[in-house]
């Protein structure tokens, strides 16, 4: 009698789960428009999310540890005069983000550090080409300053954000409307759909066709693609009879898929989000209320099936943080951030592991916030490798974060959008804690240190974290120290 036989992965545990309501964005207005975009974007410091505006397009920048509910008063990113499609932030820069609108315009912003006070109006740079709505970007992965756009004018333009330039525009090859456009992992080839139900690969400098495969899937609805290991392509569509499929191709000989799998007979578009550390891909539909993972693999049938996180509340957008900003202590290897229609929750995969020690298996080197290469140099021809970090002591900056600087004809006075920053070092003592130090296991010492203080200067205490947050206590008593509890470092970590 013959066994069937289980495929090993260490990835066939993960389980996602929703964080508590306390740890969610509640009382947001998530924008109403019909676009398949992700709608939210996220890192390290930062959650945004594009949401309802009279009067123009907006959208809200927050503090990761800015949780629960949000004021109807607070400030946004306000620029557009139109509904803004989509927002992404740097990957070299956390509080750089760019954002594309149905005013054909695409804009750059510096949030300042700790979020907005005031409503930002004027952009840094503003970036002018397309003569129809910007509904795609994405941002050069090894690359500062290179960003792409495309439009629903069938163009891709490629830009060097510090000049505000135009440096390449790609208007012959798509015939119809663009559905996605992504670049590999070193940003040498750029890969886009399109509604003539064709994916591409593309010399991003040259502006020409490498690869292509025409009817990927037979399907009208959109079609949305992404590189994933080994140069190879998934992409996500419909069959004619409005099936969901995934599929997996090589470029290098656009044939017969080396896989396509049917799932279901929704009507969302399924955003696909790789991650080339696990191999995993995790595919989130729109309208839908569950998130499926896949790994992809060498073996046949290349993408294996692994579970699905389901909940009541359908998502309306998904935000996918980097792993730079991920809990490796938890054996946390993704976080989601899903919008609701009124409230943005974090949703976390975990592999559950029973040792406290690093798992050297689930966090191999990952792409770091470093660029390799300046725009410039990377217009004239040269490559860059990503730059790789260490998760294995938390990640933790050890290079000066990038500096954005633009031509000084783009610039624009941020200072009144940023507002007055008030100087609070004559009523409190600013104690800072050494970057080794575990808040974790030193909560109490913590408090000592705060009680010491708060006794010998008589004044509130304001202790400055390596992480960046700030904790203060304008009122310390001995008597209520052991009540005070830090459940975990994470709520800290921007």
């Amino acid at each position: 009698m013959s066994r069937k036989v289980v495929r090993a992965s260490k990835f066939r545990h993960v389980f996602g789960q929703g964080v508590k309501a306390d740890q969610c964005y509640d009382d947001i207005r998530i924008s109403q428009m019909t676009w398949d975009s992700n709608f939210c974007s996220v890192n390290p410091k930062f959650v945004a999310m594009i949401v309802d505006a009279s009067g123009g397009g907006a959208f809200l920048v927050l503090p990761l540890n800015k949780t629960g509910r949000i004021d109807m008063s607070q400030p946004t990113v306000c620029g557009h005069t139109g509904p803004v499609l989509d927002i992404e932030f740097c990957p070299h820069n956390d509080n750089i983000i760019a954002s594309g609108s149905e005013d054909c315009s695409v804009m750059i912003w510096e949030i300042p550090e700790g979020g907005l006070v005031t409503p930002l109006k004027d952009p840094v740079v503003k970036l002018e080409g397309h003569s129809k709505r910007v509904g795609i970007l994405s941002w050069h992965p090894t690359a500062h300053n290179v960003l792409m756009s495309a439009g629903c004018d069938n163009v891709v333009i490629l830009w060097n954000v510090v000049c505000g330039e135009a440096m390449v525009r790609i208007d012959s090859v798509h015939p119809d409307l663009i559905y996605s456009a992504c670049w590999n992992r070193d940003g040498s080839q750029i890969l886009t759909s399109c509604k003539d139900k064709t994916i591409r690969v593309l010399d991003p400098r040259k502006g020409t066709v490498i690869a292509e495969k025409e009817k990927t899937h037979e399907g009208s609805r959109p079609v949305k693609a992404v590189f994933v290991s080994d140069g190879k392509i998934l992409s996500t569509g419909f069959s004619r009879m409005s099936e969901r499929q995934v599929a997996l191709w090589d470029p290098k000989s656009f044939g017969e898929p080396l896989t396509l799998q049917e799932l279901d007979t929704s009507s969302g578009v399924l955003l696909p989000f790789f991650d080339p550390d696990t191999g995993i891909v995790y595919l989130c539909g729109k309208g839908d209320s569950s998130i499926r993972y896949f790994e992809v693999t060498d073996e046949a049938p290349y993408v294996h099936y692994l579970s699905m996180y389901s909940s009541k509340e359908s998502q309306k957008g998904m935000g996918y943080m980097p792993k730079r900003g991920l809990e490796v202590n938890k054996c946390e290897i993704a976080r989601f951030y899903k919008l609701h229609e009124r409230k943005c929750e974090p949703v976390v995969m975990t592999v559950p592991r029973k040792s406290d020690l690093f798992q050297d298996d689930l966090y191999p080197d990952t792409m770091g916030p470093e660029p390799s290469v300046e725009a410039n140099e990377w217009f004239e021809g040269k490559e860059g490798q990503p730059i790789l970090i260490s998760l294995k002591e938390g990640f933790a900056t050890t290079t000066k974060t990038k500096e954005f600087k633009v031509h000084k004809s783009l610039l624009k006075t941020t200072s009144a959008a940023m507002g007055h920053q008030h100087d609070n070092s004559g009523v409190r003592t600013w104690l800072h804690l050494p970057t080794c130090f575990d808040i974790s296991v030193n909560r109490y010492c913590i408090l000592d240190l705060a009680f010491s203080f708060k006794t010998h200067y008589n004044k509130g205490v304001k202790l400055i974290l390596p992480w960046g947050p700030h904790l203060v206590f304008n009122e310390v008593r001995r008597s209520t120290l052991n009540f005070f509890y830090i459940s975990s470092p994470s709520q800290f970590v921007k």
